[in-house]
């Protein structure tokens, strides 16, 4: 596993460009005996376990992708591609998924039930995702899965434990873009049209108020504005501005509700600054729902194997998204947290992110016991 990891870490590919990963993970298969089928256009890699068991097929997900970030770990097996780094720990998840294999393998006899072990691209994507495009081409199907699980490294859960939870364990994330269409102008005259950079600030306050005046509280939401381009000169009060931001919610009435909200806020806003405001609403992944008896079957398992300590309830879901939900809308499972957590701070996305070898082992542990726990073992 270390090895794979190594080779995985050097050479990071973003989302839908996984061609030397693909190679990879396809040759690391091969080395175990097992057939790796591949699609025309599309970087996922898929492998069966066990292929003949006639029990419940369980499904293992691992990503791909890698972020555009320039790494600063220092490591001899740093990222060879200038701008390119596994920040979020997908070499960590392959090369765990690699680890599992080789041990399903060796047990194939064994097992109850298939397992489908899926290497998927495109996670980072954010609005379509490789999740998607996966299921399109029957990732789920001969033979078909029962259940699912995926697994992702957290720097605030501590390393050597599992984090869970029953029901939506992370958000739906959408996205949206607004073009503020002002009047140019010399900034010495503002009086003679609407100045969209100040249209463009009331929208960001403006935005801010619908999740702390018309919420409840107790129902989360995030409006966040992560982008912001107008002008061309100090002295020029430009014609157009652009705004870009995510959304988060946890409830599928809360994602509707925020769009038609929004969309609501900015037009009403523009025009009472006499400008005019245009949106785009793009819906991103959907709530990552875990579904309660998996979940509990698997945590019995994973503490009957890794010590009841190990296992780690999480009180409340995180506002990161994942396109996992989409297999969770097709069949039960659960996503779980790897720990990774280290004396030193660490955080996901990071340039200097660099999850412990160590982890590798509980990783691949976690997928082993997850498929024999769901197939029923004795």
């Amino acid at each position: 596993m270390r090895a794979w990891r190594t080779a995985l870490h050097r050479e990071p590919e973003l989302s839908n460009e996984e061609s030397r990963t693909q190679a990879k993970v396809v040759e690391a298969l091969g080395s175990l005996g097992l057939r790796a089928q591949t699609y025309d256009g599309f970087h996922g890699v898929r492998a069966v376990v066990a292929p003949d068991a006639d029990g419940p097929a369980v499904a293992l997900r691992a990503d791909m992708d890698a972020l555009p970030v320039t790494e600063e770990t220092g490591v001899a097996y740093i990222s060879r591609f200038a701008g390119r780094m596994h920040a979020c720990g997908h070499d960590v998840h392959m090369s765990c998924l690699l680890g599992a294999a080789s041990v399903l393998k060796q047990h194939e006899r064994e097992l109850r039930g298939p397992v489908v072990l899926l290497f998927q691209p495109a996670e980072e994507e954010g609005r379509d995702g490789g999740a998607a495009p996966f299921l399109e081409r029957g990732c789920f199907e001969h033979p078909t899965v029962d259940y699912v699980v995926g697994q992702h490294v957290a720097p605030e859960i501590p390393e050597g434990r599992v984090g869970w939870r029953t029901g939506a364990i992370m958000a739906a994330a959408d996205h949206f873009r607004i073009l503020v269409q002002g009047t140019g102008a010399h900034a010495a005259t503002p009086h003679r049209g609407p100045d969209a950079i100040v249209v463009a600030s009331e929208i960001v306050v403006g935005l801010q108020a619908i999740v702390s005046r018309t919420r409840d509280p107790l129902d989360p939401v995030v409006i966040s504005v992560g982008m912001i381009h107008g002008g061309t000169r100090h002295n020029i009060l430009p014609g157009e501005v652009r705004l870009e931001g995510t959304v988060r919610t946890l409830k599928s009435e809360t994602r509707d509700q925020m769009e038609q909200r929004i969309r609501q806020r900015v037009r009403h806003l523009a025009a009472s600054l006499g400008a005019k405001a245009r949106v785009e609403y793009l819906h991103g992944y959907p709530v990552t729902m875990n579904d309660p008896k998996a979940t509990h079957r698997l945590v019995a398992g994973l503490s009957e194997e890794l010590g009841e300590g190990a296992l780690v309830e999480i009180d409340h879901p995180i506002m990161g998204a994942e396109d996992f939900s989409r297999y969770l809308e097709r069949v039960p499972g659960a996503f779980l947290f790897l720990g990774v957590g280290r004396n030193e701070p660490q955080s996901l996305h990071s340039p200097t992110f660099l999850p412990a070898d160590s982890t590798l082992v509980t990783g691949a542990t976690v997928l082993v016991t997850s498929a024999a726990t769901l197939q029923g073992r004795p």
